[in-house]
């Protein structure tokens, strides 16, 4: 595929208003924290399809915001060539995030989705992937009924056609509320998946340890209703799985994908494919302000590859230097959208 023509990439997902506030020092409970408060546009979808347009690709995004910044959502996405297509909604507002961002880097978020939540079968019509090469959805679509059943619809439809999709899990805590299984059964056979290292082992069950490769968590999606188990890493019992935990984790996931980019923060990153030998690859050195958009333009940076020809050895190793890049500044947005 020529230059001039560069492969074209549908996103659907979740498009927010974030506010982050970094705080010099830990929070103190209960009184005031004096910390730095800006507004940035951001939603884990959105700034991936940033990211994927900033480094070449062709891209639309389909959401849905509050109709008093729907056009505001859709100018920002436009600065980076993103052609957006925001539902405006009469009756949500705009979801917004508080994130809290740590003097290392590292975030809290505290998330009211909003319109993301309303997201209805109209808002994305089928033929928004005419003449579409890849598909990419994020685990927020996935996590209440209404969005879900339009990204599910779009999945059957990307499989009518043969195209193939991908997708970025998103959050740990909001997979633990999903029946164990749930989310593997809906996104099986995706071509890419991009957990980080939390979100494996959720969806694995591999909270306390290595398990042996192929074992998925008791009960699936057949067994449980979607939404109503527990979650599934709470309190003192569940730890963060290991770097060493990571082959293991991304084997399980092998067997439900194409491939798995598992992303492993200042570790770096793990390509498991099929039965080639894994890859790893080293985190690029930056300097830390804001870990807030790494992950997203982690996948980007991987699609922004693959897409145009290089192999996924190569892709992962593109996607570890775009979240480099990601981390040095403050928001999820690639760095020319942001001030200081």
């Amino acid at each position: 595929m020529s230059p001039a023509t560069p492969p074209r990439l549908l996103v659907c997902g979740d498009v927010i208003n974030d506010i982050l506030a970094e705080i010099a020092g830990p929070l103190t409970y209960g009184d005031d924290n004096p910390a730095a408060i800006r507004a940035r546009p951001g939603g884990s979808a959105a700034n991936q399809a940033a990211w994927a347009a900033s480094l070449g690709l062709d891209v639309m995004f389909a959401g849905r915001a509050g109709a008093a910044d729907a056009g505001f959502h859709e100018r920002e996405l436009a600065r980076f060539g993103v052609r957006a297509r925001l539902a405006a909604d009469e009756s949500a507002a705009t979801g917004s995030i508080l994130v809290l961002v740590r003097s290392d880097g590292e975030r809290t978020m505290i998330t009211d989705r909003g319109a993301n939540l309303r997201l209805r079968q109209e808002d994305v019509p089928a033929d928004l992937l005419d003449g579409v090469t890849l598909l990419h959805l994020t685990g927020y679509s996935f996590f209440d009924p209404g969005p879900r059943e339009v990204v599910l619809g779009l999945i059957a439809e990307a499989r009518r056609r043969g195209l193939p999709f991908t997708v970025d899990p998103g959050s740990a805590a909001f997979l633990g509320l999903l029946a164990p299984g749930a989310f593997l059964e809906w996104t099986h056979g995706a071509a890419v998946c991009f957990p980080n290292r939390d979100e494996a082992a959720v969806l694995t069950g591999m909270t306390g340890g290595p398990a042996a490769p192929g074992t998925l968590p008791a009960g699936s999606a057949t067994a449980r209703s979607a939404g109503t188990a527990a979650p599934a890493v709470h309190g003192a019992q569940a730890r963060r799985p290991s770097t060493a935990d990571a082959l293991a984790m991304a084997s399980v996931l092998a067997r439900h994908y194409g491939a798995v980019a598992l992303k492993l923060g200042p570790d770096g990153a793990l390509l498991t494919t099929g039965d080639a030998p894994p890859v790893r690859v080293p985190a690029f050195p930056a300097a830390v302000r804001d870990t807030t958009g790494a992950g997203d333009a982690f996948c980007a940076g991987f699609l922004a590859a693959w897409l145009t020809g290089s192999d996924q050895a190569v892709a992962v190793a593109a996607a570890a230097r775009a979240a480099a890049r990601a981390v040095t500044v403050l928001g999820g947005r690639p760095p020319n959208s942001q001030e200081p």
